[in-house]
C-alpha cells in the first residue's frame, strides 16, 4: 500500500478510536450517580474546551449541588460553558440566575457583565426584532450602576453607546421604510398615513436618543414626510400641513445651517411658500 495512503488510514483509525473512547467516557459520566463526580468531570471538560459536554453535565448536576459548597461555582461554570459553546440565550439566563441567587457571590460582577454580552451575542440582524439588544442595554446599565468603577465599566459604557447606535439605526430604517412606502395605504391602520408613521418614529428616536449621529438624517426624514403629507393632502388640509412643513424647515435649518440636505430643504420650502402665497414669510415672522 502507498505509504501516504497508509498514513491517512492510520490517522483516521486513531481519530475513530479516540472518538469512541470519548463517547464511552461521556456516557459513563452522564450516567454517573453522584453530582460531585459530574461536577469534577465538567470542570475538566471546560478546561479542555469541551464546552457542550460540560454544559450538559452541569445542567443536570446543579440542582443537586445547590446549597453545597460547589453550588455557586457550578452555576457560574454552567453559564460560562453555555457562553463558550455559543449557546447565548442559555448563557444569559444562567448568568441572571446566578446573580439573582448570589447577589454577593464571588462571580456576581462578572455575571452582570456577561449577561449583557450574551444577550448582545444572541441579537439577530438589525432589521429583525431587537428585544435582546434592549435587554443587553439594561444589563450593561445595571452593571454600571452597581459597579461604576468596576473592572468592565469602560467596556460596559462602550457597549451601551454601541447598542444604542444599533437601536437608533433600527428606528431610522423603520422611519425610512414608512417614508419610502409613502402613499401606499395598504400598510396603514386606522386611517393613518405612512408619512405620519415616519414622523412619529423619527421624532421618538430623536427624543429617546438625542445625541445620536443619526439625528440629522432623522430630522430630514421628518421634514420630507411633513412636506409630502402636505403635498398629498386633500385641499382642506393643505394649508395647515404646508405651514407645519415650513415650521419644520426653520427648525431644521436653524439646527443644521450647513446641512448636506440644505438644498433639498430649501426646494421643499420654496414649494410650500409658493402654495401658501407671499404671506408665508410674514406669518412665520409673527410666530
Amino acid at each position: 500500500m502507498n505509504p501516504k495512503k497508509l498514513c491517512r488510514l492510520l490517522s483516521l483509525l486513531l481519530v475513530t478510536l479516540l472518538s469512541m473512547a470519548s463517547c464511552n467516557e461521556y456516557d459513563k459520566i452522564v450516567g454517573a450517580a453522584t453530582s460531585d463526580y459530574k461536577y469534577e468531570a465538567a470542570k475538566q471538560w471546560y478546561a479542555e474546551g469541551y464546552y457542550n459536554n460540560a454544559s450538559i453535565v452541569l445542567n443536570d448536576a446543579i440542582i443537586m449541588l445547590k446549597g453545597t459548597d460547589k453550588g455557586e461555582e457550578s452555576l457560574f461554570l454552567l453559564g460560562m460553558s453555555s457562553y463558550r459553546a455559543h449557546n447565548y440565550e442559555m448563557a444569559a439566563q444562567t448568568f441572571k440566575r446566578y446573580y439573582a441567587s448570589y447577589p454577593k457571590g464571588a462571580y456576581t460582577e462578572k455575571a452582570h457583565y456577561l449577561a449583557g454580552m450574551a444577550l448582545y451575542e444572541s441579537a439577530p440582524e438589525i432589521k429583525l426584532d431587537q428585544t435582546a439588544v434592549y435587554e443587553a442595554v439594561t444589563e450593561f446599565q445595571n452593571y454600571l450602576e452597581l459597579y461604576p468603577a468596576g473592572e468592565k465599566s469602560e467596556d460596559a459604557q462602550r457597549m451601551v453607546f454601541m447598542l444604542q447606535d444599533r437601536l437608533v439605526e433600527k428606528e431610522y430604517l423603520s422611519a425610512k421604510l414608512y417614508y419610502d412606502l409613502g402613499p401606499y395605504f395598504g400598510n396603514c391602520d386606522n386611517g393613518g398615513s405612512n408619512y405620519q408613521a415616519c414622523i412619529i418614529t423619527a421624532e421618538n428616536a430623536i427624543r429617546d436618543y438625542p445625541y445620536t449621529s443619526r439625528r440629522e438624517d432623522l430630522a430630514i426624514l421628518i421634514l420630507r414626510a411633513k412636506f409630502e403629507l402636505a403635498e398629498q393632502s386633500v385641499e382642506s388640509k393643505k394649508e395647515e400641513r404646508y405651514n407645519a412643513a415650513i415650521d419644520e424647515y426653520y427648525g431644521f435649518t436653524g439646527e443644521y445651517p450647513e446641512s448636506k440636505y440644505r438644498k433639498e430643504a430649501e426646494a421643499m420650502f420654496a414649494k410650500a411658500k409658493k402654495y401658501l402665497g407671499t404671506d408665508a414669510d410674514a406669518a412665520q415672522q409673527e410666530k
